[in-house]
């Protein structure tokens, strides 16, 4: 009986440990290991060398998310507010350039961002620019952004649709100004939507590496461009570039168990 209530089971059970447990053996394999096979530390060592790129990486990581935030959690709380038709629409809207291929999406901003671009041709007729936009810190986070805003954006709103506007009426009729109905109402029952928002945008943000190539020059280097230098480049290095995607791994993973301690603490506090 218990086998046949496992049963429909067995299918994420093989995905599980063909596309993720397995990859994850061999990334720890190659990390401690050396050419020959033999058990070793000095990857992990040699990653210190690339600390400045770790910085730069987490520091544009950091900025993209923040300005997600800034961005998303107006939007996400005045379409929470719409008409349930109009929802929809917006809803559409955003999920609408995801459709599109990835690289075609960062290809359009590298056509509007270049000296001859559509931005700097529009400044020129107010005898502005032309700017250095493209190949700089500034059109990377641009990216980040653009392509990682939905994500930021979804989890805020499904969280403020369950809101009950009754709360906030009762808030108002108590006196309560619209920024204390923020602070009391909105900010503590929206705090699940920003982990998981913050969580879904800074993850990429950090290991990205189309990004920074394309819009960054390959000059702006980044710890995804890093690792896939390892594997692809004539670097080659596959050892090195597990005990990079290795330490990078176990950086997320911290991040993201210090932000869900952080938004429990905050919870357990609010409902005390």
């Amino acid at each position: 009986m218990i086998f046949k209530s496992r049963l429909p089971a067995a299918p994420y059970i093989i995905w599980v440990a063909v596309f993720i447990l397995v990859p994850l053996f061999l990334v720890f394999f190659f990390a401690f290991t050396d050419t020959g096979g033999n058990f070793t530390v000095v990857n992990i060592s040699d990653v210190a060398k690339f600390g400045p790129v770790f910085i730069r990486s987490v520091l544009l990581g950091l900025i993209a998310t923040a300005v997600c935030l800034i961005l998303a959690y107006p939007f996400a709380f005045a379409m929470s507010r719409m008409r349930r038709g109009l929802q929809k629409i917006v809803m559409m809207l955003i999920i609408l350039p995801m459709w599109m291929n990835y690289l075609l999406r960062t290809y359009a901003w590298m056509t509007l961002l270049e000296t001859n671009g559509l931005i700097n041709r529009f400044a020129g007729f107010f005898g502005l620019g032309p700017f250095q936009m493209l190949n700089t810190d500034g059109a990377i986070v641009l990216g980040m952004v653009y392509n990682y805003l939905p994500f930021m954006i979804l989890p805020l709103y499904t969280v403020m649709i369950r809101i009950d506007e009754s709360l906030i009426e009762a808030a108002q009729d108590l006196g309560a100004s619209f920024t204390g109905v923020i602070i009391k109402i909105i900010a503590p029952l929206s705090k699940p939507g920003v982990t998981s928002g913050i969580t879904m945008v800074f993850v990429p943000s950090v290991s990205t590496f189309i990004i920074s190539r394309m819009l960054g020059g390959g000059a702006n280097f980044l710890i995804g461009d890093l690792i896939e230098q390892q594997f692809l480049g004539n670097a080659y290095n596959p050892h090195l570039g597990s005990a990079i995607s290795l330490i990078l791994m176990v950086f997320i993973l911290l991040s993201m168990a210090l932000l869900n301690r952080f938004d429990d603490d905050e919870t357990e506090g609010m409902l005390v």
